[in-house]
């Protein structure tokens, strides 16, 4: 089989330690939720939810577009002032480079929006990583788990799901993206205690990626 003209990867777990996420930039902004809050009555022309709605929504990690679009602009003010540096598992950066020269286009899909996940790959301790990527997806192209979802990104970026691995952590996933046609991946993250999954291939970190589909490997 012919190697993926495309990578679609996911981030938390993925290319980026779970702990960084729950541990660092949540509560980064939680902490300074009710100070935002105080000082936006909208946010891009929606009335922002009362303060609770707010910090129950943190607590059960919701994927709600507006709890994640304050999330964003607070982590963007964080990076902006040298307060957050974003964790990237040492694997990814040197790795996705070499993909990108060797002719693979790389697109990211994380419920974070699409403005958090610049912000960091832009912010990252292996330097700006965002030329590299093509395109970003959140949950405005569907929810991960669902199929749909996938079918969206592959007829927005032009390829035959078919030509496009998707790269993530979490099996439920991965088993919508392979029901949508995509090639499929699970990064098992020693540190972020994945449990292997019986349905898909996986791999230790990216390297390990490049190996089994014939991407551009050192």
């Amino acid at each position: 089989m012919l190697p993926p003209a495309a990578v679609l990867t996911d981030i938390e777990g993925t290319t980026t330690p779970i702990a960084f996420v729950h541990r660092v930039l949540f509560p980064y902004a939680r902490a300074r939720l009710a100070a935002f809050c105080a000082a936006h009555a909208q946010v891009g022309g929606v009335a922002v939810p009362p303060l609770e709605v707010l910090y129950a929504q943190m607590d059960r990690d919701e994927k709600d577009p507006m709890l994640k679009a304050i999330q964003g602009m607070l982590w963007e003010e964080g990076y902006a002032a040298g307060e957050l540096k974003a964790e990237i598992y040492a694997d990814v950066a040197p790795t996705l480079r070499r993909w990108a020269r060797g002719g693979v286009r790389l697109y990211v899909y994380s419920s974070g929006s699409v403005p958090a996940q610049k912000l960091l790959f832009g912010h990252s301790g292996a330097g700006d990583l965002t030329p590299l990527f093509q395109a970003y997806f959140d949950t405005k192209a569907g929810p991960k788990r669902e199929a749909a979802s996938y079918g969206a990104i592959t007829r927005g970026i032009g390829l035959p799901a078919g030509e496009v691995l998707f790269l993530s952590d979490m099996e439920a996933e991965l088993d919508a993206a392979r029901a949508a046609g995509l090639r499929t991946c699970q990064l098992v993250r020693a540190q972020d205690g994945t449990q292997a999954s019986a349905r898909h291939e996986t791999a230790a970190d990216f390297a390990e990626v490049a190996q089994k589909f014939g991407l551009p490997r050192a």
